[in-house]
């Protein structure tokens, strides 16, 4: 029987903290070092079609090849043009960002750019992969992503409400 593959879901919440640290929450760290060998590596890279980041484990690398195999193969049924060689730099684009045992990462200044990322990060579960947004790009996006906003809205404030022992 093959090995299930490592699947991305639910949703979570995080606050930037200083120096651009973002916490990866509890659920998606545990799938990102189960796809990593244990490793505290997280591989981010801007979404393609979405104004927001996508996340995964380093085990995502053994599925790219098939990836770019299966884009090539519907492109030429549909006889349109394919360029494998932008394609892969696009897929192997991503940087490999540590995290500490906490799951706390420093984003990049050119990613938080490129997702438009402020003082908030919402992440939200895709399979494979998961994603990570500014809510303010989320509530931008259609009908097809009313559960997520709500989830967002509801985590937003549970990271509003004061912590017990603080002040």
């Amino acid at each position: 029987m093959p090995a299930r593959p490592h699947s991305y879901r639910g949703q979570g919440f995080s606050l930037r903290g200083e120096k651009n640290r973002f916490v990866l929450p509890p659920a998606f760290r545990k799938v990102v070092r189960g796809s990593s060998d244990d490793a505290r590596i997280l591989c981010l890279a801007k979404h393609e079609r979405w104004d927001c980041l996508t996340g995964f484990g380093l085990s995502r690398m053994d599925e790219l090849e098939l990836q770019l195999d299966r884009e090539e193969e519907r492109a030429l049924r549909m006889d349109r043009e394919f360029d494998r060689d932008t394609r892969s730099a696009q897929l192997y684009g991503f940087l490999e960002i540590p995290f500490d045992e906490s799951g706390r990462f420093i984003m990049p200044d050119h990613l938080i750019d490129l997702a438009r990322i402020e003082g908030e990060l919402f992440f939200q579960g895709g399979g494979a992969f998961f994603t990570l947004w500014n809510p303010a790009r989320l509530f931008e996006m259609g009908d097809d992503w009313t559960a997520a906003k709500a989830a967002c809205e509801s985590l937003r404030g549970d990271a509003a409400k004061p912590k017990r022992g603080r002040k």
